[in-house]
């Protein structure tokens, strides 16, 4: 009841205010109707007050999410059910679940009533323009009489977490450079004309079984050898995102950041499905090795959180890649760089890996005039040139480009010759 009064309205209160002055005005001039008026006018704001405050604990309510992953710009849809858990019927029911600004606005659904042990659902829709986590919930559960004299509201503890991961685009199919990795001197041979389960040879030891004897290089050596199984040969891949703040320009969905997280979501998905041991790398602290997780949920997850990180510079990158260098391929996502940064990028070639890069001219995602245009463009292609002649293949990066336009670049060998003479041409054009 305490909380009931409480919960009274500005025509609840009004109710009482007007059954007090009643009350005093028929005290005056002694006239019983008026005080009758007077006992009404303050008993319906008190019985209104009892029925909302009793059933008040007497709502349960559960929230569901489908899917609770979605990527950027698709929609997810909440379900809420509630019921009436008492045997007296409910008001009004005012239902408003609290959602994050990148959400939109939160919904409001209105219940006209629930009778006994009766249960309703009601749904909406959410859509996410940009990646992240967000919580939604809790349920605010605003109670009324019919009479709309007390109002009460119930927040329900419970929260769900929807997950906006990257956008995922489909990549055609191409055969890739540096596509084996492993230990030997003879990888690429044993690879190319037996295949990825060939099987070696020792000298005999004593307690082997006979059975794996290899009786054509038992004949060639003239000592006896047995069979040995090889570790199967396997595709590794790195996939490096650039996290560096100020190597990447534009704000929201638009901005070159963006464009360089949905291609790394894309390509570490491409080589997943192609069969790679994949791991990727940031240099805001992301460091999955995609191969120990089943499916692709993990490795979106850690996409759709990653950010921009003022801290990060190049050397962060290579320090994090040479960690645990194991050779293979390495595709780079990279913003703006410098020509000095591009030198030491070519850190990362070490091992017999096969870089590729994909160089993102992030002055491209902003409006510039013509001469700071001309030099950005004079930045970039001398940033280019430097990745080439160290050993890097390199994908230009525009604003608008398309991922799937751009990704059988990556296994064009010949690409580099062309573009390095275009880009020498075109710094030394702008250094006349």
């Amino acid at each position: 009841m305490r909380d009931g009064l409480r919960g009274l309205t500005t025509r609840g209160r009004s109710f009482l205010a007007a059954a007090v002055a009643a009350a005093i005005s028929a005290g005056i001039l002694g006239e019983k109707d008026l005080l009758r008026v007077a006992v009404l006018l303050a008993v319906l704001p008190l019985l209104a007050a009892a029925y909302v405050g009793r059933s008040r604990y007497k709502l349960a309510c559960n929230r569901s999410l489908d899917p609770h992953r979605v990527p950027v710009g698709a929609s997810s849809r909440v379900v809420l059910r509630l019921q009436n858990m008492s045997r007296l019927p409910t008001g009004t029911l005012l239902l408003e679940d609290r959602l994050p600004y990148a959400l939109g606005s939160r919904p409001r659904v209105v219940l006209e009533r629930l009778g006994s042990h009766q249960a309703s659902s009601v749904a909406y829709t959410v859509r996410a323009d940009v990646r992240g986590r967000y919580e939604v919930g809790p349920l605010v559960v605003r109670m009324t009489d019919p009479f709309g004299l007390c109002e009460l509201s119930r927040a329900f503890p419970s929260t769900d977490r929807l997950t906006v991961i990257p956008q995922v685009t489909p990549l055609p199919s191409v055969r890739l450079p540096g596509e084996y990795a492993g230990s030997g001197d003879s990888r690429a041979r044993s690879v190319a004309v037996h295949g990825e389960d060939d099987a070696a040879t020792r000298e005999y030891r004593m307690g082997d079984d006979l059975r794996r004897v290899h009786w054509k290089s038992t004949a060639r050596t003239g000592e006896l050898m047995v069979r040995r199984e090889e570790q199967p040969w396997e595709s590794r891949a790195t996939v490096v995102l650039d996290t560096r703040a100020y190597g990447h320009r534009g704000d929201g969905p638009t901005a070159s950041f963006e464009w360089a997280v949905s291609a790394a979501a894309s390509i570490a998905v491409h080589l997943r499905q192609a069969g790679y041991k994949l791991r990727l790398v940031t240099g805001s602290g992301v460091d999955v090795d995609a191969s120990e997780v089943a499916g692709d949920g993990l490795l979106l997850d850690h996409l759709a959180e990653v950010r921009l990180d003022q801290r990060v510079e190049i050397t962060t990158l290579v320090q994090k890649v040479r960690q645990r260098a194991d050779g293979g391929l390495i595709i780079g996502l990279f913003g703006s760089v410098s020509t000095a940064e591009a030198e030491l990028l070519a850190g990362l070639r070490g091992n017999g890996a096969t870089c590729v890069g994909f160089l993102l001219d992030s002055s491209t995602w902003l409006n510039l005039p013509a001469k700071a245009r001309a030099e950005a463009e004079h930045a970039h292609g001398a940033a280019a040139l430097a990745l080439l002649q160290s050993g890097w293949r390199v994908i230009g990066v525009d604003h608008g480009a398309r991922l799937p336009a751009l990704w059988p670049q990556a296994a064009r060998g010949s690409q580099g010759f062309a573009l390095r003479a275009a880009l020498a041409e075109t710094v030394a054009g702008g250094m006349r």
